[in-house]
């Protein structure tokens, strides 16, 4: 082995126990890190949510990119291997820009979803509910076509769900009646799949599920970008191939605001028993 191929072994070899950052708009995110927990259980991860600035659906493209510059200029000083940006509206506004400003592999929640969706659909069909920003960007129906020219792609904002999962209302009458009044009209329109471009919605799974019918095959874009990661720490040799320490705190948790209303809704999602939150003035970097 030569003196640089040696040197770059040892280079990886110690990135690879480095954390995964993850970031989201707020809570919605944390559907994508339970999904990396399940697919590379090795990975130390610290997760960020800008609970101060919820929701990003409703912010302008300009604003969306500021804030989540600010959150990469975080995660870079927490020393992160990779990023994961687990939220759909700042995939579609932000992504471009952030691997502009940065040497740390990025990726985010649209381009998984769009190819899974792309492999999933028979009779080239394909509906997107997500909030108004994603579903006014156009940006899984770009990544779509860019692999199958001809496939139909109608979008549908469900602005209501995003609140109705935040109060814990997963299975709830008032969540099946705003679900019907939502997706009926993509019942209508004859899709045979269905990208769930929010990452709260995965949480309404059930609820979805049964309205949409049998015949309509979910995608899930955290599981996708989950698997997506998974094969992007291998291809650059930074994939963690041991467990962490006995002790050693393997998740960390960061917030805009309110530490508390996150730590009880973060336990529900992914049952791992956190601790605790740090709050950051995100606004500092």
């Amino acid at each position: 082995m030569t003196e640089k191929r040696k040197r770059v072994k040892e280079d990886n070899t110690g990135r690879r126990e480095l954390p995964i950052g993850v970031f989201d708009s707020g809570v919605g995110g944390l559907t994508v890190m339970r999904e990396i927990m399940r697919q590379i259980p090795n990975e130390r991860i610290i997760y960020f949510g800008d609970t101060a600035r919820v929701p990003y659906g409703s912010k302008s493209r300009e604003t969306v990119i500021r804030y989540s510059r600010q959150i990469l200029r975080f995660l870079q000083t927490m020393e992160v291997k990779a990023i994961v940006v687990a939220c759909n509206t700042a995939s579609a506004y932000a992504l471009d820009e952030l691997e502009k400003e940065t040497d740390i592999p990025i990726i985010g929640v649209v381009k998984p979803g769009a190819r899974a969706a792309v492999e999933a659909t028979c009779n080239g069909r394909v509906g997107v509910i997500a909030t108004n920003a994603t579903v006014d960007s156009g940006i899984y129906t770009t990544y779509i076509r860019q692999i199958r020219p001809e496939v139909e792609v109608i979008g549908k904002a469900c602005p209501l769900f995003v609140p109705l999962v935040e109060e814990g209302l997963w299975q709830d009458p008032v969540t099946d009646e705003i679900a019907v009044r939502y997706l009926s009209e993509l019942i209508d329109s004859g899709i045979d799949t269905l990208i769930l471009g929010c990452t709260h919605y995965p949480l309404i799974r059930d609820t979805i599920a049964k309205i949409m019918g049998e015949h309509v095959r979910l995608v899930n874009p955290a599981y996708e970008t989950a698997l997506e990661l998974k094969a992007l720490l291998e291809e650059k040799g930074i994939f963690c191939q041991k467990p962490p320490a006995l002790g050693e705190n393997q998740y960390r948790f960061f917030v805009s605001d309110g530490a508390e209303r996150f730590k009880h809704f973060a336990n529900s999602i992914i049952k791992y028993g956190i601790l605790s939150a740090k709050i950051i003035n995100i606004e500092e970097y």
